[in-house]
């Protein structure tokens, strides 16, 4: 089992890490966010990559999801945890708490690049289930785990919708309260790419949705402010590199998702239909389910 986490440079930090080591595997889609820090933790293969590059010059909006999913599956990745800084919609999300959610809203214009497909080759991937139930169970014992025996006041919330916005500007108030009038639960501008291309990839995808703010919604809160948010992400930085460090003796090859099979009867376009050209451009994506 190999596990990638995509998210901050600073979960790089992790005590025990050992052979460490970069790799930048090409792919058919451009370049990654940066390089893959490829190493251990307690015998157990880990591959990190920082989703905005390691000195942050990125933009939600400017991250080549297809590259950093591609680069994840050319190192053998089998699980992806993304670790990212959401707003909460709800009362009772608190900033720090740890939400896992299993849906999302789309809100971006991005379609086309949240896919591997087109160009030649047509493929319809089921998201009606779009994060790994099982990677979600183990994640958030491990967090519980953390929490308890840290004493931490966060808690761990399983399930619910994550919107995804474009950015990078905060929610106006009124995006907010709609939002919130369709019982959503965080709001983010990053997952949901990751997500459509781990499915497509057959990648075990879930996100580690890490609440800083209140987005704009709540009156006594505030509106959400660069500051707000640095101030709780530096804290949830330190929360997910525990976590992760107890997943790692937690997860198994043995799972009971469908997520490896996700691409099964997916691609309409006949296998004599696909030229030469378009299975160097899909490689590892099509090389599974497209015979000769």
């Amino acid at each position: 089992m190999k596990i990638g986490v995509i998210g901050g440079s600073g979960v790089y930090e992790i005590e025990g890490l050992e052979a460490v080591g970069y790799e930048t595997p090409a792919t058919p889609f451009g370049e990654p966010s940066d390089e893959f820090c490829c190493a251990q933790l307690k015998g157990v293969d880990l591959v990190f990559l920082p989703r905005h590059g390691r000195q942050h010059r990125i933009m939600p909006s400017e991250i080549n999801h297809r590259a950093n999913i591609y680069g994840f599956k050319a190192l053998g990745v089998d699980c992806v945890i993304s670790i990212s800084a959401v707003g909460s919609l709800k009362e009772n999300l608190h900033p720090r708490d740890i939400v896992l959610p299993d849906q999302y809203y789309d809100r971006t214009k991005k379609a086309l690049e949240h896919t591997f497909f087109g160009k030649g080759v047509v493929a319809h991937v089921s998201m009606a289930d779009p994060t790994c139930p099982c990677l979600r169970e183990l994640v958030a014992d491990a967090a519980r785990e953390v929490i308890q025996r840290e004493g931490l006041p966060n808690s761990v919330h399983l399930g619910g919708t994550y919107v995804n916005m474009e950015g990078p500007a905060f929610s106006t108030r009124a995006e907010s309260n709609v939002y919130r009038s369709h019982g959503f639960d965080v709001i983010g501008m990053t997952s949901l790419g990751e997500a459509k291309l781990c499915r497509e990839a057959e990648i075990c995808y879930l996100p580690m949705a890490m609440v800083t703010d209140y987005d704009c919604w709540h009156k006594e809160a505030g509106n959400v402010t660069v500051e707000m948010v640095i101030e709780h992400l530096v804290a949830n930085t330190k929360l997910a590199k525990a976590v992760v460090t107890d997943l790692s003796s937690r997860i198994r090859d043995e799972r009971t998702c469908s997520c490896r099979r996700a691409m099964q009867s997916a691609i309409l376009t006949p296998a004599s239909a696909i030229t030469d050209a378009d299975r160097d451009r899909y490689g590892l994506i099509l090389a599974r389910h497209v015979d000769g």
